[in-house]
């Protein structure tokens, strides 16, 4: 008897604490366009390179009083260093060529490129992890790419290959999550969070120390005014709401059910692009961007119906563009 009466109440709570995954997720994902919005502020004033490491500082920096309270955590990565330099270079190549991506396009348009990263993701996982990946799945990656090419097409042009860094800042993205999915085995997602945000603001940090000594101006440091500042506040800040909130909805509810609400950003991204920047898609780029999204949610549906490994893990959302 004492089995019965406790069932329902473990099921209560199970069920609560996917509510409350869902919840925040849905909060992330309204939350993480204004990481964008801030950075094109940002962009006028400041080189894309300057905008990421004020994100990775911040967003690390968040990271080490979670860390101070368990500092057995330490030990579970510095071991395997040069793995965690990999993806920090990988993430800080994506968060730099996203950004770039924002002088010249609009955030909406700019997202939903990128969000061919499950697409890419699927197909990497097939060639890397040699997971299967059948003849539907496949079917669904391509017309995912075709909706993308409606997206890109009159981006292109408009601004040329610039609008092809969302894809390149997509297929980092891929490869950094296959990685996460690798080292998330061994170790904690915060102290991963914290090497992948140090490692990708030196990789940010470096080149603007010794651009003059390369002779890259285009990447030195840009001193900034009040308003800029609090422009790339904005930027890291936003971000680690975003982030935080995303590492504890995956703790709280399954993957599977969690990943089709990432693609409400696209959502968010074209509200907030509309109030800040008065930009809206038009009728090709929202038949591109139903493309995607329509493409995507088959991919998850599919992996979900075979119980596949779930491509989205606790320390993507944190880290995405």
């Amino acid at each position: 008897m004492a089995r019965k009466k406790t069932a329902p109440q473990t099921s209560a709570l199970a069920s609560g604490s996917v509510s409350t995954g869902l919840f925040m997720m849905f909060a992330a994902v309204m939350i993480s366009p204004i990481i964008d919005i801030f950075a094109k502020l940002a962009i006028t004033a400041v080189p894309a390179i300057e905008i990421s490491a004020a994100r990775f500082l911040i967003q690390s920096l968040a990271a080490v009083p979670f860390l101070i309270m368990r500092p057995h955590l330490f030990s579970m990565s510095w071991h395997s260093t040069g793995f965690h330099i990999i993806r920090g270079g990988i993430l800080a190549l994506s968060m730099i060529s996203f950004v770039a991506t924002l002088e010249f396009m609009e955030v909406a348009d700019a997202i939903a490129i990128f969000f061919v990263e499950p697409i890419i993701l699927t197909i990497l996982s097939s060639i890397i992890l040699k997971e299967a990946i059948g003849w539907r799945r496949y079917t669904a990656c391509a017309v995912g790419f075709f909706g993308a090419l409606l997206v890109i097409q009159p981006s292109f042009a408009e601004v040329g290959y610039v609008a092809l860094l969302p894809v390149l800042s997509a297929f980092c993205i891929a490869i950094f999550a296959i990685l996460t999915r690798i080292g998330s085995q061994k170790e904690d997602p915060w102290s991963m969070q914290l090497q992948s945000g140090m490692w990708g603001f030196l990789f940010c940090a470096l080149p603007m120390l010794f651009s003059d000594m390369f002779g890259m101006p285009a990447v030195a440091f840009t001193s900034v005014d009040t308003t800029i500042l609090l422009y790339l506040l904005g930027v890291g800040v936003s971000a680690t709401l975003s982030g935080i909130l995303g590492v504890y909805a995956y703790r709280a509810a399954p993957a599977s059910m969690l990943a089709p609400l990432q693609y409400l950003e696209i959502v968010s991204a074209t509200i907030f692009g509309w109030l800040v920047f008065n930009h809206f898609p038009d009728a090709i780029k929202w038949l591109g961007i139903a493309i995607i999204v329509a493409s995507g949610l088959y991919i998850i549906w599919r992996e979900r119906r075979f119980a596949s490994k779930p491509v989205s893990n606790v320390e993507t959302t944190p880290l995405t563009p």
